[in-house]
C-alpha cells in the first residue's frame, strides 16, 4: 500500500494553513468502518492544533508549553499505537512486514513532531539554522502526512486481519456443515454439531461486531440479514438432520433438510461478500424501486431552478416511464382493490401530463428568460412534484393497506395449526388441501413485498423487504415438506417438532414483517425510525405565556458554533446507541425500550443545535429534562433487575456502571426545579454536555448488558441443545 494521507471518511475534512502546504485526505482510500475512523480522528484533530498555531514570531511562554504538549501527545500515542501494531503483526506472519514497515513510519513520524516542538530545543535549533515548528511548518506538515499515511496503513491492515478472522470462521463452518450432510448416526451427529454450535457462535461475534463497525447502511442491512437466517437456520438444520437420521428413506425429509443447508451457504457467502467488499451476486438494484426513481426525478427537475440545461427533456421523460413501468407491479396486482387500481391509473396520467407541460414550459423559457417565463416554469415545477408526490402517497397507502389487511387475517395462523394436526393424524388428502393454501397464502405475502419494497423509502428497508420476500418464499415450502414427512410419519416426534421449528419461523417472519410496516410508515411520515418522537410522553402545557425561544442568537456566530459541535458530538452518540440496540434480538427488552428512548430524545436535542427538530422553547427544555432524567432511571432499575441473573463479578461490573449514571439523572431532575427565569436555561451548552455524559453511559450500559445476556442466552442454547439431541437419540 502506497504512502498517502489517509482517506477522509465521517467528518474529517481538509486542513489548511496560511504558509503551510494543504494538508488534505487522500479520497482514493475509503475506509469502511467507524473503528477506523474513530481512530484518526483524535490525531487528525491534535495534529491539526499543530499546524494552524498562529504564526506570529513572539510566542508567550503559555503558547509554546502548549504546542509542546500537543506534539507529546501525539509522540505518546503514536507509541502505545505502534506496540499494539507490533503485537499484531507478531501474530499475523503474512501481513508482518507490511505492518512493522508502518510502524516504523509512524514512530519516526512521531518522534520528529514531538522533536520539532520541544521547547527546550527551539532556540537552540533555530539558532542553527534548523527547522522548527516556529520557523516553517513544512517539516510539522510533512511529518504529519507521513505519520497519518503509516497509521492509516496500519489500521487497514489490521482491519485486514479481522476480516480474514472471518473468512476463516467461516470456512471452518462450512467443513463442518459438509460433514454434517453426510452423517450416518445419532453419536457422530451429536459430536459434529456441538462443534458446530461453537463455531456458529463465533461467527456471530465476528459479523455481530463487524456489523455495527460498518459506515455503510446497505451493507449493515445486508449483513443483518444474512445473520438472521444463520441465526434462525441453525436451529433448522438441527431438527431437519434429526429428521433425516431417524427417517433416512424419506424424501420430503431430505428435501427439507437441503433447503435449510443451501440457504445458510448464500447467506455465508453473503456475508464474506460484504466484508471482503466483493460485488454481491444476484443482489437487486435498488434503483429499480418506485421510490427511487420518483426521488431521482424530482431532483433532477428541482435542480433545473439552478441550470435550465441541466437534464435533457429525453432524459426526464424517459425516467418518468420507468417509473410507471413499475407501477405496473400495482395496477396488474390481482390483490390490489378497484378504487386503489383506478387512482393508481389516474395519477400515472396526470404525471405524465404534468411532465409534458414542463417540458413545454422549460423550452419556452432557455429562449425568453424572463421573470413571467421564471415564474411560469416555477408554477409547473412545483405542479409536476405535487403530482409525483401524490402518486408516491397512493402507492403507499395501497401496499401499506394490503401489508395490514394479510397480516390481520393470517393472525390466528389457522393454515400452519391445520398442518400440524392433519401430520398427526397422518391424513395424507388433508394436508394436499392445506398445503395449497399456504402456497396461496405464501404467494400473496410474496407479492406485498414486492409492491413495499416499492415505498419502503431507504435501501436498508429495501434489503429488509427481500428479505422478508425470500423468507416467506422459502419457508413456504419448507413447511410443506417438513409437513408431509409427519404425515408420512404420524407418530414421530422428531418430525412434528421440525414442523413446529419451522411453522415458527414463518410466525416469527410475520411478526417482522409487522415492524418492518411500521419503519415503513415512519420513513413516509418523515420520522425516520422514530428517532425524536418522544413527545408522544405527557406533553407540557402550551398556554404558559411566559414561554422563552431556545434558539441560540444569530448574532452570537463563536456560541452558535460551540453549540453546533457539541451537537454534532451527541448526534454521533445517537448513531453509536442505536448501533448497539440493533445487536439485541428481543427488541421488546426492556432495558432496549429505554435505551432508545433516550436516543430518541438526545437526537431532538441534536436536532435543536441545527434549528430543527420539536424543541422551541425553555418549556420545551424542561420537559425534556424531567423525561430524559425519569428514562435514565427507568434504564438503571431494568438494568438492575436484568443483573440478578449474573455471576457475582459480572453483576458487580454492571452496577458499577449504573452507580455512573444515577447521580446525572438526579442532578437533570435538580435542574427542572429551577425557575423559567434562571439563568441555567440560558445556558444550553451546559445541558448538552450533561446529556451527552449521560449518553456516553447508556452505550456503554447497552454494551455491556448485550454481551452478558448473550452470555447466558449461550449457557442455557447449549444446555437445551445437548439434552434435545440426546432425546433424539434415544
Amino acid at each position: 500500500m502506497a504512502a498517502s494521507p489517509v482517506p477522509g471518511g465521517g467528518g474529517a475534512g481538509a486542513v489548511h494553513s496560511s504558509n503551510a502546504p494543504s494538508f488534505a485526505f487522500d479520497p482514493g482510500l475509503e475506509i469502511r468502518t467507524r473503528s477506523v475512523e474513530q481512530t484518526l480522528l483524535p490525531l487528525v484533530s491534535q495534529i491539526t492544533t499543530l499546524i494552524n498555531h498562529k504564526d506570529n514570531t513572539k510566542k508567550s511562554d503559555k503558547t509554546l508549553q502548549a504546542i509542546q504538549r500537543v506534539g507529546q501527545a501525539v509522540n505518546v500515542a503514536v507509541g502505545r499505537f505502534v506496540k499494539v501494531g507490533e503485537a499484531i503483526a507478531n501474530e499475523n506472519w503474512d501481513l508482518k512486514e507490511e505492518i512493522t514497515i508502518a510502524c516504523i513510519e509512524a514512530k519516526q513520524a512521531g518522534e520528529t513532531i514531538a522533536a520539532l516542538t520541544d521547547v527546550a530545543k527551539l532556540n537552540h535549533l533555530e539558532s542553527e539554522g534548523q527547522i522548527t515548528i516556529l520557523t516553517d511548518k513544512t517539516g510539522v506538515v510533512q511529518a504529519a502526512r507521513l505519520l497519518l499515511s503509516s497509521v492509516t496503513k496500519v489500521l487497514l491492515l489490521a482491519d485486514r486481519v479481522v476480516i480474514k478472522q472471518i473468512v476463516t470462521s467461516r470456512n471452518k463452518i462450512l467443513a463442518t456443515m459438509e460433514r454434517l450432510e453426510k452423517v450416518q448416526s445419532f453419536q457422530e451427529f451429536v459430536q459434529i454439531f456441538s462443534q458446530f454450535g461453537n463455531e456458529m457462535v463465533e461467527f456471530a461475534h465476528l459479523t455481530g461486531d463487524r456489523q455495527n463497525d460498518l459506515k455503510d447502511e446497505k451493507k449493515k442491512a445486508r449483513m443483518a440479514v444474512a445473520r438472521t437466517v444463520l441465526e434462525k437456520g441453525t436451529m433448522m438444520l438441527l431438527t431437519a438432520s434429526k429428521t433425516c437420521l431417524r427417517h433416512p428413506s424419506c424424501d420430503s425429509a431430505h428435501k427439507n433438510k437441503e433447503g435449510v443447508f443451501d440457504r445458510m451457504r448464500v447467506a455465508l457467502e453473503k456475508v464474506i461478500e460484504i466484508v471482503t467488499d466483493c460485488k454481491p451476486n444476484g443482489e437487486t438494484d435498488s434503483s429499480s424501486s418506485i421510490f427511487t426513481g420518483i426521488k431521482e426525478l424530482k431532483l433532477n427537475i428541482e435542480a433545473l431552478r439552478e441550470n435550465l440545461y441541466f437534464e435533457s427533456k429525453e432524459n426526464l421523460s424517459a425516467a418518468l416511464e420507468v417509473i410507471l413501468e413499475r407501477v405496473e407491479d400495482f395496477t396488474d396486482s390481482a390483490y390490489t382493490s378497484h378504487e386503489h387500481r383506478e387512482r393508481i391509473l389516474e395519477l400515472s396520467v396526470q404525471a405524465r401530463t404534468e411532465l409534458q407541460q414542463f417540458i413545454s414550459v422549460w423550452m419556452q423559457a432557455q429562449s425568453r428568460k424572463t421573470k413571467s417565463a421564471a415564474e411560469e416554469l416555477e408554477l409547473t415545477i412545483l405542479k409536476l412534484s405535487h403530482s409525483l408526490h401524490e402518486l408516491r402517497k397512493e402507492l403507499h397507502s395501497t401496499a401499506m393497506q394490503l401489508a395490514a389487511d394479510l397480516l390481520k387475517f393470517h393472525a390466528d395462523h389457522a393454515v400452519l395449526k391445520a398442518l400440524k394436526v392433519t401430520g398427526v393424524e397422518g391424513n395424507l388428502e388433508a394436508l394436499a388441501e392445506y398445503a395449497c393454501k399456504l402456497s396461496e397464502q405464501k404467494e400473496q405475502l410474496v407479492e406485498t413485498c414486492r409492491l413495499l419494497r416499492h415505498v419502503s423509502g431507504t435501501e436498508p428497508l429495501e434489503i429488509t423487504c427481500v428479505h422478508a420476500e425470500e423468507t416467506f418464499q422459502v419457508t413456504g415450502q419448507q413447511i410443506i415438506s417438513a409437513a408431509e414427512t409427519l404425515t408420512l410419519h404420524p407418530s414421530s416426534k422428531i418430525a412434528k417438532e421440525n414442523l413446529d421449528v419451522f411453522c415458527e419461523a414463518w410466525e416469527s417472519q410475520i411478526s417482522d414483517m409487522a415492524t418492518l410496516l411500521r419503519e415503513i410508515s415512519d420513513v413516509f411520515e418523515g420520522r425516520r425510525g422514530e428517532k425524536y418522537d418522544h413527545l408522544s410522553l405527557p406533553k407540557p402545557p402550551k398556554n404558559n405565556a411566559n414561554l422563552k425561544s431556545l434558539k441560540p442568537d444569530k448574532s452570537d456566530s463563536e456560541e452558535q458554533a460551540k453549540i453546533a459541535k457539541l451537537g454534532l458530538k451527541l448526534g454521533l452518540l445517537t448513531s453509536d446507541a442505536d448501533c448497539e440496540i440493533e445487536k439485541w434480538e428481543d427488541q421488546e427488552n426492556e432495558i432496549v425500550q429505554h435505551g432508545r428512548n433516550m436516543s430518541r430524545m438526545a437526537y431532538s436535542l441534536y436536532l435543536f443545535t441545527r434549528g430543527e427538530g420539536p424543541l422551541k422553547t425553555s418549556q420545551d427544555l424542561i420537559h425534556f429534562l424531567e423525561v430524559f432524567a425519569a428514562e435514565g432511571l427507568k434504564l438503571t432499575s431494568s438494568v438492575q433487575s436484568f443483573s440478578k441473573q449474573l455471576k457475582d463479578d459480572d453483576k458487580l461490573m454492571l452496577l458499577l456502571e449504573i452507580n455512573k449514571l444515577i447521580p446525572l439523572c438526579h442532578q437533570l431532575q435538580t435542574i427542572t426545579k429551577t425557575s423559567l427565569q434562571s439563568k441555567v436555561f440560558l445556558k444550553v451548552d451546559k445541558c448538552i454536555t450533561k446529556i451527552r455524559s449521560m449518553m456516553v453511559l447508556v452505550v456503554q450500559l447497552l454494551s455491556l448488558c448485550s454481551k452478558l445476556l448473550k452470555k447466558v442466552e449461550n449457557n442455557r442454547w447449549v444446555s437445551s441443545t445437548n439434552k434435545d439431541i440426546m432425546d433424539g437419540k434415544t
